[in-house]
């Protein structure tokens, strides 16, 4: 009597375990080789601009600077902390304490990090200070420039070098380089994040 052969298992189940193992890796692979899917994360996420090429720190000779007696102040001194700056007029109007307000909050919310930062707010005029600016947002240094030399070097690359100064915020790295212009203090906490991160991944400072 002849022996009926063994019934093929259906292969179903493997290819299902197969399909199942290979998915992410097609995945990621569209991903990266057909952007036009949409699969890709878009770009990066700063709400901050880095500024390439990153911009030295001016000279004493081509940024001159007094500190609140009066007296010339090097802003190279300063090397070795991040800086965050901000710049206005001495009476500091809404606009401008908003940005001191921003640059003080992000600066205080870094933890173990807050030693590493330092906070400049150039005054663009011979005006006397806000007295608010003593009250509320002491440790800020507070130095007056000239408005061009501070433009040819903060905004050289806006349209409205001059409007741009009283608008935008700063961050200056440890070597001294301007590297990220923030276009306004209308997202406090996006400028906190980007503060945070740049702490986080650099080794200097």
């Amino acid at each position: 009597m002849t022996t009926p052969a063994p019934q093929s298992r259906s292969k179903l189940p493997l290819l299902a375990i197969v399909a199942v193992c290979l998915a992410p890796v097609v995945f990621a692979v569209l991903a990266y080789y057909v952007p036009a899917l949409g699969l890709r994360p878009e770009g990066t996420s700063n709400y901050g601009r880095l500024i390439e090429p990153q911009r030295p720190m001016p000279a004493a000779a081509d940024l001159v600077l007094t500190d609140a007696d009066g007296q010339p102040y090097d802003l190279n001194a300063l090397k070795g902390q991040w800086l965050l700056i901000s710049a206005g007029p001495g009476a500091c109007p809404e606009s401008c304490i908003r940005k001191l307000f921003v640059l003080r909050n992000s600066h205080a919310s870094q933890g173990k990090a807050v030693e590493r930062l330092n906070r400049i707010w150039f005054v663009t005029d011979a005006a006397p200070l806000n007295p608010v600016v003593d009250s509320a947002y002491q440790g800020t240094i507070a130095l007056r420039a000239d408005p061009a030399q501070l433009a040819a070097w903060l905004t050289q690359d806006e349209a409205d070098p001059q409007a741009s100064l009283l608008e935008r915020m700063w961050v200056v790295d440890p070597l001294g380089n301007l590297m990220m212009a923030f276009p306004d203090a209308n997202e406090p906490e996006h400028v906190r994040d980007d503060i945070r991160t740049l702490l986080k991944y650099s080794r200097i400072g």
